[in-house]
């Protein structure tokens, strides 16, 4: 059976009271979405609200990102995206947040995908993140009351990369502190270079070089039969 994947943006498109635009990281939209279609996955999107998809990063020197902003039925898909809350659990074997800073103001708070997050992991789904996507998981909770991330490996973008950035004072908190917080092992690369980790079925990557890595971690998961919900 053909597996299918929810892959889940964020809505918010400011970087608080800058007036900087922001959104979804496409590299970490695109190249997760090329890894999965290239498995043979489906691959459906989401976001908070629902419609079009605010994007961030848009480079076309980078021949996937440019071939994801010319496929006309890929971004007809982004632009119509299934709000959060509409959203059918039972449908997807696995659930991706990608990441952007967008992600840092709407996804810590949607209930729609903290509940879908819940539901596919305790199905045998896969629950993964890229960058500032585990954002949406740090007040996940599974149904016996712990946070899902708690006594796990995870890896996001570290606070060293958010002063890199000079958005560590702007973003409403820093992630990997609050991932700590909620009892995760946070594993953390040098500026910019790859991390992924994977911990039972929950799988994280550090930053946009992370973006690929963590989606093959994904399909290595599913394509293991008790990975099956």
């Amino acid at each position: 059976m053909t597996k299918r994947v929810l892959l889940a943006m964020t809505s918010h498109d400011k970087k608080g009271n800058t007036g900087e635009a922001t959104g979804a990281y496409l590299a970490e939209v695109s190249h997760p979405l090329e890894v999965f279609r290239t498995a043979g996955f489906e691959v459906e999107f989401a976001s908070v609200r629902g419609g079009k998809v605010p994007l961030d990063g848009v480079d076309r020197n980078d021949s996937i990102n440019a071939a994801f902003l010319d496929d006309e039925k890929t971004m007809a898909k982004l632009h119509t995206s299934l709000p959060s809350a509409e959203v059918d659990p039972s449908r997807y074997d696995a659930i991706f947040f990608a990441g952007g800073h967008g992600a840092m103001w709407d996804l810590p708070s949607d209930p729609g995908f903290a509940s879908v997050a819940t539901r596919i992991y305790e199905r045998g789904g896969v629950v993964a993140a890229v960058c500032h996507g585990p954002a949406a998981l740090v007040d996940v909770k599974l149904t016996d009351g712990r946070y899902l991330v708690a006594g796990k490996d995870v890896s996001a973008f570290t606070n060293d990369e958010e002063r890199a950035v000079k958005l560590e004072t702007v973003v409403p908190f820093l992630l990997a502190d609050r991932l700590a917080e909620r009892g995760a092992r946070l594993h953390e690369a040098p500026l910019w270079q790859k991390q992924v980790s994977v911990s039972e079925r929950l799988v994280t990557g550090q930053n946009p070089a992370s973006a690929t890595a963590t989606a093959e971690a994904v399909v290595a998961l599913l394509a293991k039969p008790t990975a099956k919900p």
